[in-house]
């Protein structure tokens, strides 16, 4: 499995922009397809976006997209979620995942996943 740490997160006000990183360390991170997740307090974890390993395609939820930008660094073992026009909605708590495909990312599953990092987004 590989070991992930995500940072970058915080409050903000609406509208306001926000990156989000992800350091990825242990199994070759270029093997793997990346994804964030979200959970918001009292709700169902949230699939926000996701990246083929080779950084060819990228996914959306409906919820996000045209707003957040996923994007990764196979040299850094790095993975981002640029964030802009922030709404109060998109607080949550954001993780960094893993897994063999996008296709796993994208119904929820993962092999790995980050303690996660809080946004707030205030009104």
């Amino acid at each position: 499995q590989v070991q992930l740490v995500e940072s970058g997160g915080g409050l903000v006000q609406a509208g306001d922009s926000l990156r989000l990183s992800c350091s990825a360390s242990g199994r070759t991170f270029s093997n793997y397809a990346m994804g964030w997740f979200r959970q918001a307090a009292g709700k169902e974890r949230e699939f926000v976006a996701a990246i083929t390993s080779s950084s060819g395609t990228t996914y959306y939820a409906d919820s996000v997209k045209g707003r957040f930008t996923i994007s990764r660094d196979n040299a850094k073992n790095t993975v981002h979620l640029q964030m802009n026009s922030l709404k109060p909605e998109d607080t949550a708590v954001y993780y960094c995942a893993a897994d063999r495909t996008s296709a796993s990312l994208r119904l929820g599953g993962f092999s790995s996943r980050g303690q996660g990092t809080q946004v707030t987004v205030s009104s």
